[in-house]
């Protein structure tokens, strides 16, 4: 009787450590007995593998998220299809009324799935203004695409005839009450996200939160709400000293360049607040989202960046991301 009831202890208590090992909450234990969380394990095959935020704006081999259109004089529409696997992300209605000589309709999506498709190509992804274009192009370097890249300014920088930028152009942030020219506040430090993960390949962790994020969007934030609500966000203006106070800022913006992990900049990033990150034109910072949402922070790219904020600002006579006309005319096809 009593090895019967001993038996009967043992048969209950193995669903139960099975359990326990495989809901392992955001920490594992490796087989040294340490606990591990997800995010470490994600992090750290991040920075080993050259995916640190740094390397998915330019890469290891120096090639940077986004590649403007050729001039029109360069411009050999088959040589740019025989190099480029062009993954035109709009609706179906603009891509069908106008797009680019080879280009494929893709949803956002879908983009994943679709890359298999590139054979030898590189993958360049286009959308309107190049704001989601740089975002899933981030999300593709992080993917196993490291080379993948966004058309700079999206259909606006190929012809007039798609232009979807001038319009957007503003000065939402200036005019307003909520706008600053001083010193960047002082930089905290915070606790990292906690994800949740049944694996310990930090490979396989970043592919499902690829995976997860591509599936959940783009995610912007509006900068007439930023500017109108901006203790409501953790904002990070990602720019040099000297634009930071020559544009002005967001009132209470925070300024974190360089954003690595492999350096800890990221643990000055508030996890438990809507991160709002906004470059020049809110192509850089869609990359920047794209990576923080990845590592588990509720992140948005601000819309158009400094061209919707202070498009009107004396500082852009010295920058490169303040002129007005993008477009080359180059030729498209329906």
């Amino acid at each position: 009787m009593k090895k019967l009831s001993l038996l009967l202890i043992g048969l209950l208590l193995v669903p139960t450590l099975f359990l326990t090992s495989c809901d392992r909450g955001d920490e594992l234990i490796t087989g040294g007995g340490t606990a591990e969380p997800t995010f470490t394990l994600l992090k750290d095959y991040m920075v080993d593998n050259q995916l640190d935020i740094n390397n998915v704006i330019t890469n290891p081999a120096g090639k940077k998220f986004v590649v403007g259109a050729p001039a029109v004089a360069d411009y050999d529409a088959a040589a740019f299809k025989a190099k480029y696997y062009i993954m035109d992300i709009r609706n179906a209605t603009a891509y069908g009324a106008s797009h680019i000589d080879g280009a494929v309709n893709v949803a956002f999506g879908d983009i994943l799935t679709q890359a298999t498709n590139k054979g030898n190509k590189q993958i360049l992804v286009v959308c309107y203004t190049g704001q989601t274009a740089c975002y899933g192009a981030a999300l593709l370097r992080m993917y196993g695409h490291p080379n993948a890249q966004a058309l700079k300014w999206g259909m606006t920088g190929w012809s007039d005839t798609t232009d979807s930028w001038t319009a957007k152009t503003g000065n939402v942030g200036s005019e307003s009450a909520n706008w600053s020219f001083g010193s960047a506040p002082a930089l905290n430090i915070y606790d990292e996200p906690v994800l949740t993960s049944l694996s310990i390949d930090g490979g396989e962790i970043l592919r499902k939160r690829v995976e997860d994020v591509v599936a959940a969007g783009f995610k912007t934030a509006s900068n007439a709400d930023v500017v109108a609500s901006p203790s409501s966000y953790f904002i990070n203006n990602y720019f040099s000293e000297t634009d930071y106070t020559g544009f002005g800022h967001i009132d209470g913006a925070h300024r974190i360049l360089p954003l690595t992990l492999a350096n800890g900049e990221t643990n000055n990033l508030d996890k438990d607040a809507k991160i709002v990150t906004y470059c020049y034109t809110g192509q850089t910072s869609a990359v920047i989202t794209a990576c923080l949402r990845v590592l588990g922070y509720d992140a948005y790219s601000l819309t158009f960046g400094m061209n919707g904020l202070n498009h009107s600002s004396s500082q852009w006579s010295s920058n490169q991301w303040g002129v007005d006309s993008h477009a080359k005319g180059l030729p498209l096809v329906n």
